[in-house]
């Protein structure tokens, strides 16, 4: 590599310096104006040589796997964002039922479980009640969230 990179930057600067001393020696004129373009053109094709000898087969883009980690990334994300989505639902509905047992003069620790659906939608799994029983929050919870009676555990103190 080194070695490679010794021969290119010597070419370059011998067809520097000669193009540098046939300038000097060339009478003004059009002869000079040709020789100069020229010249720039040889300059060029040493300076661009390189590029000349990659091995683009040797290249390998490993497209596959960039995107099956992509395609894991993601699915990875998802997982995540369905936690979250579950866990603040659990969250807001053992609020709303508490508020609603609160409105209802009962003291409830309440705790809810929600799991995807097939589809991936989070529903209601069950939801479990300690404190006093009551059959009116029972029916609402039956009629408003779709919780049926046998997905409701109470734990009565």
């Amino acid at each position: 590599m080194m070695a490679a990179a010794r021969a290119w930057l010597t070419a370059v600067v011998s067809v520097t310096l000669l193009l540098s001393v046939v300038q000097t020696l060339m009478p003004k004129g059009s002869l000079r104006e040709i020789t100069s373009f020229v010249g720039g053109l040889l300059l060029l094709a040493v300076l661009l040589r390189p590029l000349g000898s990659v091995d683009l087969s040797a290249v390998s883009l490993n497209l596959d796997a960039y995107r099956q980690t992509v395609e894991q990334r993601q699915a990875e994300l998802e997982q995540e964002g369905q936690k979250e989505l579950v866990g603040l639902i659990e969250a807001e509905l053992e609020s709303y039922i508490s508020d609603k047992a609160a409105d209802m003069g009962l003291t409830l620790r309440v705790q809810v479980t929600v799991e995807p659906d097939g589809s991936g939608v989070p529903a209601t799994v069950s939801v479990e009640l300690t404190g006093p029983r009551s059959e009116a929050l029972s029916r609402w919870l039956e009629t408003e969230l779709g919780v049926p009676a046998e997905r409701q555990v109470w734990n009565e103190n």
